[in-house]
């Protein structure tokens, strides 16, 4: 093994000094072969890391008293486990007068890995065993044949919409394809059974009727929040069906709740939307296309807020991607899925989604996209040109350019020192005014992408974009 597979000295010296966590196990030069096999284990079950020996939790260098016995005895470790750890072999390094036995875990392992019958995973600090559902999950990612590719026992054919099959077929490039059902088993949204063909979950998700009925979970909640933070004020709609429609109706969803105003660029104003309308597009797409549909009691999450747009989906990052070589690594947990969307118009180049974000991102001058995998998914947050637009309280010289009249100016004045607006403070600033004509006024606000309208009927009011 070569130094070039471990961090440089500085880089390891600054892992040790953060300590040990999901990603860097530290143990002593006293640590047992079962003692290191378990967190090798617990390692390659996760997203890889570093094994150092010679070390306490806290990071500080204790050393080895026989260096190369250890790096033996971590060799045998690798070996114990089942199937046997085939990972790059360890290597003694010096700090100062003592020597550290360090030993890369990859990411992306293409087993699932047990010693004695334990299947283990890295928790923080700790290895703990896989619950039934995380060890039955990694199976399946880890596997040739995904969740995506089961067959659903109670679903026929009966349960797919022809006519979406019809127009999917219409869309494909090069000579037409007849029979749909041949097309459908070639992409894997279909598979040969006794029974004749049946549907797979990436079948259901793609062309069927009602695929909340099988994957209750298979959804987009979507809230647009007044603040920064979460709040009683929102708007929130819950959108099911198909994934095709369902990245529509997300998309739309975001574009009529996002502010809209102009930005000066040179010597040119430019009406420009508070989000690119492409990144809006990619991270719901990338959230779709690359959720782990075997996780229940979670979906997709398209949160607006005044200051970001958060897009999250249940799973971790997929097979040997990890924050770190996110932008250059390309895996695909639901291959069927992506395939299809793909060939819908949806992905136009595949596994391009985050650079892309990242390229819009930069050439609108907008701040670098946040990516963050929690325990049991992704998130990428968005910035938007908000603060460069309308913002949270316009101010009067923005009135101009928006061309309102005296009413609207004056309800606009009202919501810079007030949270919220109602047709009853409206009509207090405005009494000569009719109902009508004010509630014409609001109405125009809203269209415009000004005004927020939260609420129904005598509960309605409304809140600043």
């Amino acid at each position: 093994m070569n130094r070039s597979s471990l961090p440089s000295l500085p880089s390891l010296q600054q892992a040790l000094a953060a300590g040990a966590g999901d990603r860097l196990v530290c143990l002593s030069a006293q640590a047992s072969e079962r003692h290191i096999a378990e967190s090798l284990v617990a390692l390659a079950n996760a997203h890889g890391g570093q094994l150092i020996i010679g070390a306490t939790a806290s990071g500080k260098i204790s050393g080895l008293p026989q260096p190369e016995q250890t790096r033996q005895r971590l060799i045998a470790a690798t070996l114990i486990s089942d199937p046997p750890l085939i990972i790059p072999l360890p290597e003694l390094i010096r700090v100062g007068q003592h020597h550290l036995c360090a030993l890369q875990v990859p990411p992306g392992l293409p087993h699932v890995y047990s010693l004695r019958g334990r299947y283990l995973i890295r928790d923080g600090q700790h290895n703990r065993p896989l619950s039934p559902p995380e060890l039955r999950r990694l199976m399946l990612n880890r596997s040739e044949a995904g969740f995506e590719s089961q067959v659903i026992p109670d679903a026929t054919l009966a349960d797919l919409d022809p006519q979406r099959i019809q127009s999917y077929q219409q869309q494909l490039i090069g000579p037409p394809t007849a029979d749909g059902t041949e097309l459908l088993i070639n992409r894997g949204c279909l598979s040969n059974s006794s029974q004749g063909p049946r549907p797979t979950i990436a079948g259901i998700l793609l062309f069927g009727i009602q695929p909340q009925r099988w994957l209750r979970s298979a959804e987009i909640t979507c809230v647009r929040y007044a603040g920064s933070s979460m709040s009683d004020d929102f708007v929130r709609e819950d959108i099911r069906g198909v994934l095709p429609d369902q990245i529509r109706r997300a998309e739309a969803f975001v574009v009529s709740n996002m502010r809209r105003g102009m930005r000066i660029r040179g010597l040119t104003r430019q009406e420009t939307p508070e989000y690119p309308i492409s990144i809006v597009r990619e991270a719901i797409v990338n959230a779709v296309a690359h959720r782990d549909y075997s996780i229940r009691g979670d979906n997709i999450r398209v949160l607006m807020f005044s200051d970001r747009l958060e897009v999250s989906s249940p799973g971790r990052l997929p097979g040997h991607v990890t924050l770190d070589n996110l932008v250059d690594e390309r895996f695909s947990r639901n291959e069927a899925i992506v395939q299809v969307l793909a060939e819908m118009g949806f992905i136009e180049r595949l596994g391009y989604g985050i650079d892309r974000i990242i390229h819009v991102c930069g050439q609108e001058g907008l701040p670098p996209p946040q990516f963050t995998e929690t325990s049991a998914g992704f998130r990428i947050a968005l910035t938007g040109a908000g603060p460069e637009l309308i913002g949270a309280g316009p101010p009067a010289s923005l009135y101009a350019h928006l061309h309102l009249n005296p009413r609207q100016e004056q309800a606009l004045t009202f919501l810079q020192n007030n949270r919220r607006i109602t047709n009853r403070d409206y009509q207090k600033l405005c009494p000569d005014a009719s109902p009508e004509t004010l509630r014409r006024d609001f109405a125009g606000l809203v269209d415009r992408g000004i005004l927020l309208k939260i609420g129904e009927k005598r509960a309605t009011y409304y809140v600043l974009k």
